[in-house]
């Protein structure tokens, strides 16, 4: 079932607000906790629970000018407040579950501290369909990328739940939670669809790995 209800991209509100924030990636039917503590971002989900609840994640592009806010990428994703907790020193512990890619268009100038777009959803309607199974999923060479990259690196995770994991969640969790760079990220984000976004992300694990490693091979899957 789609989240909140939204079947077409007509259901999704016209105008957003967005949380620019690098490195932080929201894919559809991902979930991307938050620490909330800067005060406009206090007030931006503070309006958005009185309302749809829907915020855009979105990161920032380089060629801004200065004194002003700096331009947003093109594409972002729009999520929906699915848990909300409060902490004892006022931050917000929330949990966005992915709806749907944008297009974000003009910025409007908004009286809010926080920054809102029009987004257009319509090229990326197809985030709003159940997401169908890869037929194209190489588990074994996925894994075996994984590994060399996570070695490399000294990263750890439940080998055993990566072996059961259905290929599209392991794919977009694994694209949400590396440390890739923000240009990278941004790749992930605008892939096609998910046989994209794969392969993209087996040639960022594998390039890394390499780049890391030098010549030696990387270590056998166990």
């Amino acid at each position: 079932m789609v989240t909140g209800g939204y079947r077409k991209a007509a259901d999704l509100p016209r105008v957003i607000p967005v949380f620019p924030l690098n490195g932080a990636l929201l894919l559809p039917y991902g979930q991307l906790p938050l620490n909330v503590f800067e005060p406009r971002y206090l007030n931006m989900v503070d309006d958005a629970m009185a309302g749809d609840r829907i915020i855009g994640m979105i990161q920032t592009r380089a060629g801004g000018v200065a004194d002003l806010p700096p331009p947003l990428a093109p594409i972002g994703c729009a999520g929906r407040i699915t848990s909300f907790a409060e902490t004892p020193d006022g931050r917000y512990l929330i949990t966005l579950s992915g709806l749907c890619r944008f297009a974000a268009g003009d910025e409007l100038p908004v009286r809010t501290p926080y920054r809102q777009v029009i987004a257009d959803f319509h090229g990326f309607a197809g985030d709003l369909r159940p997401m169908v199974e890869d037929e194209g999923f190489d588990r074994i060479r996925f894994l075996s990328a994984l590994k060399a990259y996570l070695d490399r690196r000294a990263l750890d995770l439940d080998w055993e739940a990566a072996k059961t994991a259905p290929g599209d969640a392991l794919v977009n969790s694994l694209a949400m939670a590396l440390p890739f760079e923000p240009a990278e990220k941004q790749a992930l984000l605008e892939a096609r669809g998910l046989r994209d976004r794969r392969q993209a992300l087996i040639a960022l694990m594998e390039i890394d790995a390499a780049g890391l490693a030098g010549e030696d091979d990387p270590p056998p899957l166990q």
